[in-house]
C-alpha cells in the first residue's frame, strides 16, 4: 500500500494513546484503527479529518506516500 501510518502510530503513542483508549474514547472505529494498524487498507477522509483534530496535527504529520508499492 503506497500510503503508511508509522508518524501516526507513533504520535499516539507519543500522546498517550493506547488500543484500549482509542476504542473507549471512540476516537475512530475499529475498522479505521484496524487498518492503520495492519496497513491492509484505505481510510476515509472523515477519520483523517477526526485524528487531525483530536491530535492538532496536520495530515502529513500521520501519515507517508511511500512510491511504488501496491
Amino acid at each position: 500500500m503506497p500510503i503508511k501510518y508509522d508518524k501516526l502510530l507513533a504520535l499516539l503513542k507519543e500522546k498517550g494513546y493506547t488500543t484500549y483508549k482509542i476504542r473507549k474514547d471512540n476516537l475512530i472505529s475499529q475498522s479505521a484503527w484496524q487498518k492503520i494498524r495492519t496497513g491492509s487498507g484505505d481510510i476515509d477522509t472523515r477519520t483523517i479529518s477526526r485524528l487531525c483534530s483530536v491530535l492538532n496535527c496536520q495530515p502529513g504529520d500521520i501519515m507517508e506516500y511511500v512510491g511504488g508499492e501496491d
